[in-house]
């Protein structure tokens, strides 16, 4: 009976234990979202026009119900955030979110903390497809001129010509990491290669580009919101929402990696197919963003870590809290890069660099211990 009563209350404590942690990374999720929805406030509020925080809230409570809130007095209010402003901000968090949540999934699944779908060669690949599409393109879309929506005709070039250049990226890497074994390490300097071949493919298309192109394709490396639009951001939404679900039913199996490929094995996990199908989601969420917004670095860096700091790296909710955190955290960024120069803004890239760099170097000087993955 003693033994029984002992094993009763050891069982009860590891009960109040795994409750606890449990409250304690919804909470994050919680904290992070909110801090996202006040940032989403903040962002259609300033602009070259600044709008009064009450007025914001009021358009925004008027949309929802309109029976019981009135618009505010000033009559082009609700069309500067409503229709200019609200798409670019929800474009923003997808963007982060998607970014966010592929990091964290490639840094467990190849248990490695400095692992992010770039280094796969994404963002080279798709820097590539962009600036094929922006050195030629001016004479294929203008054929298939819709309307005349020449330019939104050219934006879908370009963002349809860098997601298909991502994919083939992965698809390299996937291809020449199963000839040789796919081993993390393996996965990991293929796509440093296949990286350094789209980056000599750049360099050729710039020296061979004229000032105006050479100078586009200097501004969609460098990241920004330009082309947000609700017509994007009903294009992108859906294909985030889904894949990222499919991503968080995968959650409880990139757990069981953490004890090692082989364990994982043995308990029925097929690994090499897990660890593709998670590259190739995580290519298309991240792709189909930055396809639209250019370059954004160090947001599936960045936020990972400071997750894990708060709430370990059980995948399940590593995951939604990673993406919750980045979203946050481009925001933000995109917010000071609109107010620096106002009313000009700066590539939101640049504040993304800055803040990578200065995370990092925080990092380093602190002397913390790697996250064991």
């Amino acid at each position: 009976m003693d033994q029984e009563g002992e094993r009763t209350d050891a069982g009860n404590r590891l009960k109040k234990i795994y409750v606890a942690s449990s409250l304690r990374k919804r909470t994050f999720i919680a904290i992070a979202s909110l801090l996202s929805l006040v940032a989403v406030v903040v962002s259609v509020s300033i602009g070259a026009v600044d709008i009064p925080l009450s007025d914001t809230v009021r358009v925004f409570l008027h949309a929802i119900l309109p029976p019981f809130f009135d618009n505010p007095t000033t009559p082009w209010y609700p069309d500067i955030i409503l229709n200019a402003r609200l798409s670019r901000t929800i474009l923003c968090l997808i963007t982060g979110f998607s970014l966010a949540m592929s990091g964290a999934v490639m840094q467990n699944i190849l248990r490695n903390p400095l692992v992010s779908p770039f280094t796969l060669g994404l963002s080279s690949a798709a820097s590539f497809g962009a600036a094929i599409a922006i050195l030629f393109g001016a004479g294929i879309t203008g054929s298939v001129m819709v309307l005349g929506h020449e330019f939104f005709a050219k934006n879908m070039f370009i963002a349809g010509s860098a997601i298909v250049s991502s994919l083939i990226s992965v698809s390299l890497v996937v291809s020449l990491s199963r000839r040789s074994g796919i081993s993390r390490s393996t996965i990991i300097l293929t796509g440093v290669i296949i990286s350094y071949l789209f980056q000599a493919g750049i360099s050729a298309i710039k020296y061979f580009s004229n000032d105006d192109a050479l100078r586009e394709i200097t501004l969609w490396l460098m990241g920004g919101m330009w082309n947000a639009s609700w017509g994007v951001v009903y294009l992108v939404l859906p294909i985030v929402v889904i894949l990222a679900i499919v991503i968080e039913s995968m959650s409880s199996k990139v757990n069981v990696l953490a004890a090692g490929d082989d364990v994982a094995e043995s308990l029925g996990v097929d690994v090499k197919r897990l660890r593709i199908s998670l590259m190739v989601l995580c290519t298309i969420i991240s792709s189909v963003c930055i396809a639209f917004t250019g370059i954004i670095g160090f947001i599936g860096l960045i936020a990972p870590h400071v997750t894990r700091m708060f709430i370990g790296n059980d995948s399940r909710y590593l995951f939604p809290a990673s993406g919750a955190l980045g979203a946050f955290i481009l925001l933000s960024s995109d917010i000071v890069a609109r107010m620096i120069i106002r009313p000009e803004e700066i590539p939101v890239g640049i504040i993304m660099y800055l803040l990578g760099g200065i995370f990092f170097i925080w990092l380093v000087c602190s002397r913390r211990k790697e996250v064991s993955l």
